[in-house]
């Protein structure tokens, strides 16, 4: 970033660092200035940051504005006519709906179309995206090896896709039960993540992660595990403004974040003895959130916890 000349290139890659490290607010400062940018990739970019941003301060129309601005942009004729445009478009429009959970839209090209197209960091964020929908559709074995198989196959490791793919790869291993190897490819995303500050991922993936990060992140680093959830708390209350009126889903908005992820593995299936011993706490702390965590959402069953989860 510090070796860029001044510029509008230079102003977009300090909001991406923003954002990626957890600072909505500057990441919108910096990159509000270049929505109307003649430059595609700079525009689009501007328009990404915004929108995430934006959902992560609550502001909900400025988050969609933003969205919708990017889409206009690479549907023009003009963008049309762009094979590299035209697969800009597909990214902006799976990424939007992959990750805030709502139904791709009709007429998504072949990823193996797109992908050749997108610059070398896009193309492997792509791939996470792909990841993150093979798992929502609980293709968790597809997902983990798409993930393997971008690593096994990168000449060069970028680091913001890299933390993504790894913690997919996190979800897709614990929703398969197999901890061990999930709290490696968290530990590796948190190495790589560490020396520039680059938290955000970890917010946003919370409530998919399994517990995860209160069993290996909050014992050694409390103060990281702080910020992490400070994030997670003002991610999620953006997400599920947009996600639960678009899909008519109800995912919970009144649950602590250690409730939530006691009551996504129960949702799963795990006991509470099972869970106890993955998030280092006590039988009776585990019967305490799930307890109060059926309260809150109304239901008597852990079996009704599945429809409040992401599970």
């Amino acid at each position: 970033m510090e070796s860029l000349e001044d510029g509008p290139r230079k102003t977009i890659a300090r909001a991406e660092y923003a954002y990626f490290s957890g600072d909505a607010e500057k990441a919108v400062e910096l990159a509000a200035g270049s929505l109307e940018s003649s430059s595609p990739e700079i525009r689009l970019s501007a328009c990404l940051i915004c929108a995430y941003a934006n959902l992560t301060l609550g502001s909900i129309s400025r988050a969609r504005s933003a969205l919708d601005r990017a889409r206009s942009s690479v549907t023009s004729p003009h963008a049309q006519s762009s094979p590299e445009l035209r697969a800009l478009a597909a990214f902006i429009d799976q990424a939007s709906s992959v990750l805030l959970h709502l139904p791709i839209p009709e007429g998504m090209p072949e990823a193996r179309e797109v992908l050749p197209l997108l610059p070398p960091g896009l193309r492997s964020f792509a791939c996470y995206v792909q990841a993150h929908q093979l798992y929502l559709q609980e293709e968790y074995e597809k997902s983990l090896g798409l993930v393997l198989g971008v690593f096994a196959m990168q000449d060069e490791v970028y680091p913001i896709p890299a933390i993504y793919l790894h913690l997919v790869a996190v979800m897709d291993l614990m929703a398969l039960r197999r901890q061990d190897e999930a709290r490696e490819h968290l530990l590796t995303a948190w190495d790589i993540a560490r020396p520039d500050d680059l938290i955000e991922a970890f917010g946003e993936h919370h409530g998919l992660l399994g517990g995860m990060l209160e069993a290996v992140i909050k014992p050694a680093w409390p103060e990281d595990f702080k910020r992490v959830i400070d994030i997670t708390y003002r991610f999620s209350a953006g997400w599920r403004r947009v996600h639960n009126p678009d899909t008519g889903h109800d995912v919970a908005d009144n649950l602590t974040t250690t409730e939530f992820a006691a009551s996504m593995l129960a949702a799963r299936g795990w006991t509470n003895q099972e869970i106890a011993e993955l998030m280092g706490i006590s039988l009776n702390s585990v019967k305490s959130y799930i307890s109060s965590s059926l309260q809150k959402l109304g239901i008597t069953r852990r079996q009704d916890l599945k429809r409040f989860m992401l599970a």
